[in-house]
């Protein structure tokens, strides 16, 4: 099973309730396997198999948490 990382960069995190919120919703998509949040660095980290969950449904999935998701 193929794995692949992506770091994607995220606007309007500034707080713990927001990296959980973006923690639980992404890591609840079947094929994400770890999501990381650096709310400094304004990113989220995440491993999934691309086989199961597209990039775009991650973003998709980090914006319905009310966060923007920059290339």
């Amino acid at each position: 099973m193929a794995k692949e990382t992506k770091i994607l960069n995220v606007e309007g995190m500034s707080c713990s309730h927001c990296e959980n919120a973006v923690k639980k919703s992404v890591g609840g998509l079947d094929g994400v396997s770890s999501v990381s949040v650096d709310l400094k660095g304004k990113k989220v980290t995440v491993e999934f198999n691309p086989e199961k969950v597209t990039v775009n449904a991650i973003k998709d999935t980090i914006e319905d948490q009310g966060y923007d998701v920059k290339q």
